[in-house]
């Protein structure tokens, strides 16, 4: 399977988490990692690039019905980032940002979820990026037909919250502090 789309199938375990429950009380939901993207965006010297992961894993339970119960959890291979700019794609496994010999996996693990109304949820989670966990909320809208489900959402955090982009790369001169987590993603309800 290319990275690519391991990494959109952690993305979608990542935003379906947001309805599924414990195994023993909720719908088990495999992404389709074909029709899933993990990704991300930035800003480089007042420009926008975009970028995705492309190797991940996720484990998703989700009950609309009992979000008590529903949990996501997601590891993504920060090896397996790429932005499509060479000399950019070249800096992201070094020290100054992932730091991937020395941490080369990210974590997405719910705590728990809301129901804002409508197809409307969020999901509060633990994200830990270069060993450093920060408490987030990430806003989703979910579609659930038969035993298929969608989910967009997209979060907002500061990079330097996880050391990620130091030394030169520090003050957001360059390359801005605050990047945009994209996850859209598809998944079959486990048989």
């Amino acid at each position: 399977m290319p990275r690519h789309h391991r990494l959109a199938a952690a993305a979608a375990a990542l935003v379906l988490a947001a309805w599924a429950p414990h195994a023993d009380a909720a719908d088990r939901w495999a992404v389709d990692a074909e029709a899933s993207t993990l990704g991300f965006v930035g800003l480089q010297g007042g420009e926008a690039f975009e970028g995705h992961f492309s190797a991940w894993t996720a484990e998703i339970a989700f009950d609309p019905d009992d979000l008590a119960a529903s949990s996501v959890a997601v590891v993504i291979d920060m090896a397996s980032a790429a932005t499509g700019a060479p000399q950019r794609d070249d800096l992201l496994p070094g020290g100054d940002w992932f730091a991937v010999d020395e941490h080369p996996q990210a974590r997405f693990a719910t705590t728990g979820f809301t129901h804002l109304g409508g197809s409307d949820y969020e999901a509060t989670a633990e994200l830990t990026i270069r060993g450093l966990t920060r408490e987030v909320t990430l806003p989703f809208t979910l579609a659930i037909d038969g035993d298929r489900a969608h989910v967009t959402g997209a979060l907002e955090v500061l990079r330097t919250d996880f050391d990620v982009g130091t030394g030169q790369w520090a003050s957001g001169d360059m390359v801005a502090l605050e990047v945009t987590i994209t996850v859209d993603l598809t998944a079959t309800r486990a048989p």
